[in-house]
């Protein structure tokens, strides 16, 4: 969220908005400003999806991640 917020401003290096998982919740924490929440949601409404099917154990959250080379 920040990285796409500094294509905007270089006020969101101050942001506390960040995402997570904790056990079997996922955590968004968005800006207090109406605008730069709703940019944040935004942002991480696309790939959302890939985080609840990792909170549910899909068998295909994992397909295409690979390690990378040591």
């Amino acid at each position: 969220m920040r990285a796409a917020g500094l294509r905007t401003t270089a006020h969101a290096m101050l942001s506390r908005a960040v995402w997570c998982i904790r056990g079997r919740t996922l955590i968004i924490n968005l800006p207090g400003s109406p605008q730069a929440a709703r940019e944040n949601l935004e942002t991480v409404s696309a790939r959302a999806p890939h985080a609840v099917a990792l909170l549910q154990e899909s068998p295909d959250s994992e397909r295409g991640h690979r390690l990378a080379a040591a």
